[in-house]
């Protein structure tokens, strides 16, 4: 299992699930609630200059922009490759 942000640019992969860094963590719930749940395709599209942030994803027919940090708290299992 890996991160979200560990992908590389065009890598798939299905979402495991969001971790809770605090007790209340504002920001995990955000990305459940955008559709960051279990079982949903995602990949992450491309990468800001030099590798950096923000990390551009499609998840669900929509992208988004995340830092690292936000990425980091999604856990992805990688696609079975042919």
């Amino acid at each position: 299992m890996r991160r979200l942000n560990e992908l590389g640019p065009g890598e798939s992969a299905t979402v495991v699930g969001v971790d809770d860094v605090t007790a209340r963590d504002a920001i995990a719930g955000r990305l459940r609630d955008l559709g960051f749940v279990a079982g949903e395709p995602i990949q992450l599209v491309t990468r800001g200059p030099f590798g950096g942030e923000p990390l551009l994803v499609a998840i669900g027919g929509t992208r988004f922009a995340l830092r690292v940090g936000e990425a980091a708290r999604v856990r992805v299992e990688s696609a079975c490759r042919p």
